[in-house]
Order: C-alpha cells, then sequence, then structure tokens
C-alpha cells in the first residue's frame, strides 16, 4: 500500500512538474472566474432578503419568496419577459446563420489580398462599442437628420421612421447586431474549416461536384460539431439579450416591444434602488438559462453532438 501510494505521489508531480508552464498561465483564468463569476454568487441571497445599503447583505431581513412573488405579480413583467425571449430568439434565427454564411464565402475566396481585406472590414466593427454602434445607427435611421431618410425623400419623397416603428426598429436591432458581430464569429467557423481534409474536396472535384455541391456535403458537416457547441452556448444568453444594443436602440415610442429584462432591471436596481427585486429577477434569467442549456445539450447528446 505504502508503495503503491509512493508512486502515485510521484506521477502526480510527474505531472505537475511536466505541466506547470500551462497551469501558470491558466491560473490568471481561473483567478477571474473565481473573483469575477463565482465569488459574486454569494450575493445572490439578497434576492430572499428585503435589503437595505445601510444593513448589508447579512443585516438585511430575511423575506422568502416575497420579492419573486412581488415580480410576477406584476402585470408588466409578462410583456417584458416576452420582449425577452421573441427578440432572444429572433437574434438567434436571423443571426446566427450570418457567421456560418459569411465563413463560407471566405473560405471560397481564391484572391489573398481581397480575402484580407475583406475580414479586417466584417471583423473591425466587433471592437467598437454599442456606444459608438449605437450612435452611428442612429445617425443612419434618424428620422430628420438621417442619411437613409435624406436619400429615401430624393428618392420617393418621403421620409421613414426607421426608428419608431416597431417592426422597422426590430430590423435595425437584429441588423446592426448581425454587422457587429457576425465577422468576429466568422473566425471560429473559418478555424474549424481549417481542419477539414483536404483530399475530400479534390476527390469531389474530380467526381465532378460543384463548389456548391462540396460546401453541402464536405464543409458544413465538417464544422457541425461547432456549429451544435456554439448554438448550445448561445442559448445561455436567451434571457440576457445584451444590454448596451437595447439601452442605446430603444425609445420610448418603441418600448412596448424593446423593453426587455435587462433594461427592466437597470430601471428598477441601479435607477430605482430595489435591489433585492431585481436581484431575484436575475437569479430567475440565469436558472432558465440554464435549464435551456441542458435541455439543447440533451437534444444534441442523441445525435452525438453533446457539448458534455
Amino acid at each position: 500500500m505504502n508503495t503503491q501510494l509512493k508512486d502515485g505521489g510521484s506521477a502526480l508531480s510527474k505531472t505537475l512538474k511536466q505541466n506547470l508552464p500551462l497551469l501558470l498561465m491558466f491560473a490568471p483564468v481561473a483567478a477571474y472566474f473565481l473573483i469575477f463569476k463565482y465569488a459574486p454568487m454569494v450575493g445572490l441571497v439578497i434576492a430572499f432578503k428585503q435589503y437595505g445599503l445601510a444593513d448589508g447583505i447579512w443585516g438585511s431581513p430575511w423575506t422568502g419568496l416575497d420579492n419573486f412573488n412581488l415580480l410576477f405579480s406584476n402585470p408588466q413583467m409578462v410583456n417584458i419577459i416576452r420582449n425577452t425571449l421573441v427578440l432572444s430568439l429572433l437574434k438567434i434565427i436571423v443571426g446566427f446563420p450570418f457567421p456560418i454564411m459569411l465563413a463560407l464565402l471566405l473560405n471560397e475566396v481564391k484572391a489573398l489580398w481581397f480575402k484580407r481585406v475583406t475580414q479586417t472590414l466584417v471583423y473591425m466593427p466587433h471592437f467598437l462599442n454599442w456606444v459608438i454602434i449605437g450612435g452611428m445607427v442612429i445617425t443612419l435611421f434618424s428620422l430628420e437628420s438621417g442619411m437613409i431618410n435624406q436619400v429615401l425623400e430624393q428618392l420617393v419623397g418621403y421620409r421613414y421612421a426607421f426608428l419608431y416603428n416597431e417592426w422597422s426598429w426590430i430590423s435595425v436591432f437584429l441588423g446592426s447586431g448581425i454587422w457587429k458581430e457576425a465577422g468576429f464569429s466568422a473566425i471560429i467557423y473559418l478555424a474549424a474549416i481549417t481542419a477539414i481534409d483536404p483530399g475530400l474536396y479534390e476527390s469531389a472535384a474530380l467526381d465532378g461536384a460543384s463548389k456548391w455541391r462540396m460546401m453541402w456535403h464536405i464543409t458544413l458537416p465538417g464544422i457541425r460539431p461547432t456549429v451544435i457547441i456554439l448554438l448550445i452556448l448561445s442559448m445561455e444568453s436567451v434571457m440576457d439579450l445584451g444590454f448596451d444594443q437595447i439601452y442605446m436602440l430603444q425609445n420610448r415610442v418603441v418600448n412596448n416591444i424593446a423593453d426587455v429584462i435587462p433594461t427592466y432591471m437597470y430601471r428598477m436596481g441601479i435607477q430605482g434602488g430595489q435591489f433585492s427585486l431585481t436581484t431575484a429577477m436575475g437569479l430567475f434569467s440565469s436558472l432558465v438559462g440554464l435549464i435551456l442549456i441542458v435541455t439543447s445539450n440533451q437534444i444534441a447528446k442523441k445525435f452525438n453532438q453533446s457539448l458534455w
């Protein structure tokens, strides 16, 4: 027994020494998640208390599920949750395929200089803050001074309130999100495409397959595991949606469709000081996101493409 323990200890020590550089590189990542992701979870207890700044987290009185009852008895909550789900699902259904299509198109470009210029142009919006992107979108689609409305007035003789009509606002919301993130997200799919065996394309070319046939029967099946993994991970953000984009583009005229969980939490929590109520809302959103991830992973597992 002692010999086995010594052998096991020496093997563990040897493994640690061999992987020490990797462990040192991973340490900042682990520290980030521990400090900024896991440690704040202690604050979730605020959802079950009547939190006051003077009393602190542990000194505030316990209220049980009262915050959740108050939250879901609010008649506006059904509309807010509906808006969040509708916009999130539209964002996935409409926006998710765009990086895949962009990666497929960039992969077929043979002129290296053109490919590099195009990649730079489509990646660039990702590195701009939503304050900048939102300002650009408003400048383009503004009713009075928007560039698009000025051109529209010259062509057809009237202006259209893109940002003040619910359906056109949804289109602007989805389009701006795709424009900002599609290029950067395509990097992952381009990396997955490079892992496909080139011999498959050569065999298909000898059989007379067209480029479309190759993409449909070789490229898409080759990146399918990556597509499924990213689709599962995207389920986590269904209830989150993203505060910055919504906040920059929303206005009172379209609040019936643009008022979502993140903006509600900002309005009630940061501006209204109702920290317990918004913590309860955040906990509910996180639980829904967890359920969606687990459910989508179980569905993917039936096709042998699960995340875990």
